[in-house]
């Protein structure tokens, strides 16, 4: 099982002085956060794409590139790429480059994104939700398999037989496919042949093993070898000296963040008892000291069948710099090691 870290590059307030991190620093921050992945012997670090005041996120290929040019070993990603908002030419071309710099460490994990700002942004309607990703899923695949596409659809103007340049080090390119909890968007990709990426946000992620099977049965029966067919788990977590500090590092930021959206969707505000419970042994958010963050790790894959990669998300708005970067260490240098050798 392979271990990195996702980001969204939320905006940060110091929980020490009070002082909102500005952008530049922000980012200046991020860098120096993708480079100790590297160096703490991280597998990936994914970026998210957001197009919100919170996060600074929009364009996540440039970022990407950038850590590239610092990084050895750690591959770099999407966490997700909002495909169903973008031009598949572009993405293919963007993820391609970005490849090409970094000399074969990327990866490219497309979704429909959890927030809805991108879509009447880029003037597309909320209707077409499902047909879009769709489609712009089959074209970006017609293009990673061929230099010269023939290709004609709905909500883009026809390829007749243009040449897509650069193509990448990395052939093919590898696309993941990020899902949320649809069975539809499970058998989609079981059926593509194309790795799962799941987004576990609440609940048990034991709760996610007949979607995590309904996969592997439909790439079964569309005749994909078994090695093809690999589970990805994006999860919220944390990592710390003792597991009390894990918790009460980041339960600040969290609450922010997630009474945030709770009032954006008519929930109720959360709770201390509800962080707690989702942190447990049971939970959804991976949170504790390194050895408690390893054991459920391999719990977790067992209960899955078999996983072989798990992005943690450690984005949060009250999370001081120091503080990630500690806890991107001991996920690199205590949880890694201790979950590889099982």
């Amino acid at each position: 099982m392979h271990l990195g870290v996702d980001s969204f590059v939320a905006a940060v307030t110091d929980p020490r002085t009070g002082r909102l991190i500005g952008p530049e620093e922000r980012m200046a921050h991020l860098l120096e956060e993708i480079e100790l992945a590297d160096r703490s012997g991280l597998y990936s670090f994914g970026i998210g794409e957001h197009h919100r005041p919170e996060y600074y996120d929009s364009a996540p290929p440039v970022i990407l590139a950038a850590a590239a040019a610092r990084t050895e070993r750690i591959r770099l990603g999407s966490a997700v790429a909002v495909l169903s908002a973008a031009d598949p030419v572009r993405v293919f071309q963007q993820f391609a480059t970005l490849d090409l710099i970094s000399r074969g460490r990327t990866d490219l994990v497309v979704g429909r994104g959890s927030f809805t700002e991108a879509f009447p942004l880029f003037g597309l309607s909320l209707a077409d939700y499902d047909e879009l990703f769709d489609e712009k899923l089959d074209l970006l695949l017609r293009i990673r398999e061929s230099e010269h596409v023939t290709w004609s659809g709905r909500h883009r103007p026809a390829l007749t037989g243009q040449g897509v340049y650069p193509r990448p080090l990395q052939d093919p390119l590898p696309i993941w496919v990020g899902v949320g909890g649809t069975p539809t968007s499970f058998v989609r990709a079981g059926l593509l042949g194309l790795p799962l990426m799941v987004a576990v946000i609440g609940g048990e992620p034991r709760q996610f093993a007949p979607l995590v099977d309904l996969y592997r049965q439909a790439g079964a029966q569309a005749g994909h070898a078994p090695e093809q067919l690999q589970v990805g788990l994006h999860v919220f977590g944390y990592v710390a000296d003792s597991t009390r500090a894990a918790a009460d590092t980041i339960y600040p930021g969290w609450h922010e963040m997630f009474t945030k959206v709770s009032r954006e969707r008519g929930f109720r505000a959360p709770t201390r008892a509800q962080f707690d419970a989702t942190s447990g042994p049971d939970g959804a958010f991976f949170t504790g000291d390194p050895d408690t963050v390893a054991e459920k790790l391999l719990r977790i894959s067992a209960q899955l069948g078999g996983v072989d990669r798990v992005s943690i998300q450690m984005t949060n708005p009250r999370l001081a710099h120091e503080d990630l970067l500690r806890g991107i260490e001991l996920l690199g240098t205590e949880v890694a090691p201790k979950v590889a050798a099982g």
